[in-house]
């Protein structure tokens, strides 16, 4: 008699949902192929989990973690920042200014040893096993009502980032006041002057309703936002080794895919930027080399916020 399939419930957790949901459905229908029968997808949102398995309690997504260390849910995704402050302080140094030389040298980092070794030491202090590393938007830009096109229109200039230390000192390294809110308060922010803009991604810009606030887009590219697929390691631990195999490899492909999809992204948007007359403010190189020369103090004062040699290791993947 044939095992019951698993149980999966994908909770979508994050804003805009489309982000999430397209590495969600890849990797649900990889695993239809590779594995029919063995696992019983649910892919939702936190609403709807709410309604069909917490009596309608509302659930955000800082419940997330939590759900996951207790069982209720089976895979989601999360930012890396979130999980380097509750979770795996390592997963910060991700955040690191001009850490990666290009998209290749994240691929090697996120897909080689060094991301594998992140994912691994997550499951060792907690009970979520990290699977693969997606992009969810890319390259870091500033959309605002500023223009920024040298490092001295930082000077002064309140600008929301996320709640690690590393993003905070970016901006206070080019003499900006770092406001560490959520990304889905950029545009009540901006609207009761707490900020005049803030850390943000192409593929947010309109699905955050950024654009609604927002009249200048500062393409810097100074770091990566990244988020990584995860699964409880309660349900992991159930799974039959051939089937943890075709997961991982699942997860890969589909992190793989939604990268290339966020980069597709990018264009999509600049190109609906200019028909709504958003300007993009994209910062010359030779003031993305001082934004870089700013910043190079990080690396000297977090180095031994994390395990010894992982920024070294990551560098050196950019010449491997």
């Amino acid at each position: 008699m044939e095992a019951a399939p698993r149980k999966v419930r994908w909770v979508l957790a994050h804003e805009p949902i489309e982000l999430f949901l397209r590495a969600a459905r890849r990797f649900k229908e990889t695993m239809e192929q590779v594995a029919p029968g063995r696992l019983d997808f649910e892919i939702m949102t936190l609403g709807e989990y709410s309604e069909r398995y917490a009596e309608g309690r509302k659930v955000t997504k800082h419940d997330l973690l939590d759900l996951m260390e207790s069982g209720d849910i089976e895979m989601s995704q999360m930012y890396t920042s979130t999980l380097g402050r509750k979770h795996n302080r390592d997963m910060w140094a991700l955040d690191m200014p001009f850490l990666f030389k290009d998209h290749e040298h994240a691929r090697k980092v996120l897909e080689g040893e060094i991301g594998q070794k992140l994912m691994r030491d997550l499951a060792e202090k907690t009970n979520v096993q990290g699977l693969a590393f997606t992009y969810s938007g890319g390259y870091r830009m500033i959309p605002g009502n500023v223009v920024i096109e040298k490092i001295e229109d930082f000077q002064g200039v309140p600008l929301r980032c996320n709640k690690s230390p590393i993003a905070a000192e970016t901006f206070i390294a080019v003499g900006a006041e770092p406001v560490q809110i959520e990304l889905e308060e950029i545009p009540e922010a901006v609207a009761d002057g707490r900020i005049v803009g803030g850390e943000s991604t192409y593929a947010r810009f309109y699905g955050l309703e950024q654009n609604e606030c927002c009249k200048v887009i500062n393409d810097a590219e100074h770091s990566l936002f990244l988020t990584s697929i995860i699964v409880a390691k309660s349900f992991w631990g159930l799974l039959d080794e051939d089937l943890q195999q075709m997961v991982k490899d699942a997860a890969f492909d589909a992190a793989r895919s939604e990268r290339q999809e966020s980069l597709e992204d990018i264009e999509v948007v600049k190109a609906r930027c200019l028909n709504d007359d958003i300007k993009i403010a994209t910062l010359p190189e030779e003031e993305r080399l001082r934004f870089a020369e700013k910043t190079a103090y990080l690396y000297e004062k977090f180095d031994s916020m994390f395990s010894a040699g992982l920024i070294a290791d990551i560098r050196a993947a950019a010449a491997a």
